[in-house]
């Protein structure tokens, strides 16, 4: 059965085949890369197969009556070795013209209670490129709490990538 999560502003739901096309319209704006790198042509392949694996994933996320893609945001396995793993991540990806709405947040509450509560999870993790003041600032909101001495360097990049170094965030049920 299909899982949705609906907040006061916003529905989350599963992948369909047309999210796509939006997904990379929204990879491809120079924007997003600041503090992320361009997500591949897989991602979308990855995110609905993590969704069939494991019952849980990135949702899309609409804005009804407006647009029936604004971004990604849910909770993900993680697929690599970092100090922390075993751990399940949230994490949130929206187009630029939806930034600075507290959708972020919204969205990303509502698949950290559907992880505390429906899935079971008694902790959560989320990082981001230290300068990514932004999540960050989503991170805290969300009531998620840094260690720097959990800080570390992402190891899906080289050494001295200027996207390497993460700040990590947990959160307890």
């Amino acid at each position: 059965m299909p899982i949705r999560l609906r907040t006061p502003r916003l529905i989350l739901r599963e992948w369909r085949d047309a999210d796509t096309a939006a997904f990379a319209a929204m990879s491809a704006d120079a924007a997003m890369h600041e503090f992320l790198l361009p997500p591949g042509e897989e991602w979308v392949t990855r995110a609905r197969r993590h969704w069939d694996e494991h019952g849980f994933g990135q949702f899309v996320v609409e804005l009804p009556g407006e647009a029936s893609f604004i971004g990604s945001i849910g909770l993900d396995r993680l697929r690599w070795a970092v100090p922390f793993a075993p751990a399940v991540e949230v994490a949130w990806r929206l187009a630029r013209p939806y930034w600075g709405r507290g959708y972020a947040t919204e969205a990303a509450r509502a698949a950290l209670e559907d992880g505390f509560y429906r899935l079971g999870f008694e902790e959560i993790v989320a990082f981001t490129v230290v300068g990514n003041r932004r999540s960050r600032a989503v991170m805290e909101r969300l009531g998620m709490v840094r260690d720097p001495a959990e800080d570390f360097d992402h190891p899906r990049l080289p050494q001295g990538h200027p996207l390497q170094r993460h700040v990590l965030y947990r959160i307890r049920r």
